[in-house]
């Protein structure tokens, strides 16, 4: 049985993601003072008297407003709601019933989901205690005062959302369920692939640029495997990361590639690879995850002037550090190779994870040093003893040398490749780590 999931809802800047940040433990979903600033649904897991659950947080929701973003941030929280098993509507007992208040109660109520009536900002309940009776006209039942600010009445607010949850049946983890971060510069079409994968409206399209600022998770299965889709914010050049939010949106997508397995670096097939594409392909480099390059746009390329190979050639000179990673060519637009993409992802996330048997990787390494002769310096030569693999994700190898001063680069790397050509290790970093003989671990 999936997990219970509650949605937050609520026009904006009534404290909603203040209240899921306090719960989850963590400042997830981006707080400022502002509203709209939560733009999509924002999921995370919780538990609570030993219940797991998944909760999530949504955009203020304004009702019939004409501008673009906010319709859409409205259209995500009725889709929150849809999903939900419970709804928690937080108010402002502060501005009192409001008319959009209660044109939520009618949304909700015609839901026919179970709703906890939160009124936030009761930081002083002493004083307010008889403002809260007006929002027993919403007709929802017993309002709970919170202040999600100073923590006051989360643990009643848990107690009633836990009373509403269905029966619990077997809950069981899957390990196997990889988690792909969708990275990329803004507005190369991150949320149009999630949405053409899910099939939904899942996260805002939108051609202005930054839409996307939470990071997003979306739960998918299918016939190549289950999986957990991670939408991010693109991340912009630091000239133009004015705004504390963008500040935010930009480690909001590299903790996003550090829970990844699998990262999918998108590129726009109508500009290249850009300077900003190799700063952050080169962090899911350094994360040490999966990667894959993912040519998107590429129906709108004229086939003529750009081949396949050719662009592959171009990519790779300027991500040359990336030459181990696969590169894919689709149309979140239209759909064309999307179906491709599962399988590939699933032969990276197994070689991100794979591990090799101690006297098979010790036999290459004897067959590489017969063929090319580790190097000398000032009549010293390198000496290499065996190599052992410390870790996965990525495979991390250890060499046990006699002097690691005259272990180069370029050997190094004559090294990786060997392993590269025996064990595959497709779309993975290696990483190489140098000791000499007696060293102790770090």
């Amino acid at each position: 049985m999936a997990k219970p999931t509650v949605a937050i809802v609520g026009r904006p800047n009534v404290g909603k993601s203040t209240f899921f940040n306090y719960i989850i433990g963590q400042r997830l979903s981006i707080v400022e003072d502002k509203p709209g600033v939560t733009r999509d649904r924002v999921y995370a897991e919780c538990n609570w008297r030993g219940r797991d659950f998944t909760i999530i947080d949504t955009g203020g929701i304004e009702i019939d407003s004409t501008d673009l973003i906010t319709a859409e941030i409205a259209n995500q929280a009725n889709i929150a709601i849809n999903l939900a098993d419970v709804v928690v509507f937080i108010t402002d007992i502060k501005q009192g019933v409001t008319q959009i208040d209660k044109e939520i109660a009618l949304i909700l109520k015609k839901a026919n989901k179970p709703v906890i009536l939160v009124c936030n900002k009761a930081d002083n309940y002493g004083k307010t205690s008889d403002d809260i009776y007006e929002f027993y006209n919403l007709g929802l039942g017993e309002p709970f005062p919170l202040s999600a600010t100073n923590a006051i009445g989360i643990g009643d607010i848990l107690d009633a959302i836990y009373e509403h949850f269905p029966k619990e049946e077997e809950n069981e983890e899957d390990d196997e369920t990889i988690k792909v971060a969708i990275i990329g510069k803004p507005n190369v079409g991150k949320s149009s692939l999630v949405n053409k994968i899910l099939g939904e409206e899942r996260v805002i399209v939108s051609n202005i640029a930054g839409t996307t600022r939470d990071a997003i998770d979306s739960s998918f299965e299918n016939e190549f495997g289950k999986y957990v889709f991670i939408d991010t914010a693109g991340i912009r050049r630091k000239s133009k990361v004015e705004e504390s939010i963008e500040k935010f949106s930009v480690m909001r997508t590299l903790l996003a590639i550090e829970r990844a397995d699998v990262c999918l670096m998108l590129i726009d097939a109508l500009e290249g690879v850009t300077d900003q594409d190799a700063k952050i392909a080169g962090e899911a480099h350094e994360a040490g995850k999966g990667i894959i390059l993912v040519v998107n746009k590429w129906d709108a390329v004229e086939k003529d002037t750009y081949t396949i190979e050719q662009f592959k050639k171009d990519v790779y000179n300027k991500l040359s550090y990336l030459t181990y990673a696969p590169i894919m060519f689709i149309s979140a637009k239209t759909g064309q190779r999307v179906n491709k993409l599962y399988e590939t992802i699933n032969n990276v996330a197994s070689q991100n994870a794979l591990r090799v048997n101690t006297s098979m990787l010790n036999q290459v390494l004897n067959e590489a040093i017969a063929i090319v002769q580790p190097p000398t310096d000032k009549g010293k030569r390198l000496k290499i003893y065996y190599m052992t693999q410390a870790t996965t994700k990525p495979p991390t190898f250890v060499v046990f040398v006699n002097n690691k001063e005259l272990f180069h680069f370029s050997y190094e790397r004559y090294l990786v490749n060997q392993l590269r050509k025996e064990f595959g290790l497709i779309g993975t970093p290696i990483r190489m780590i140098v000791r000499e003989k007696g060293e102790k671990d770090e």
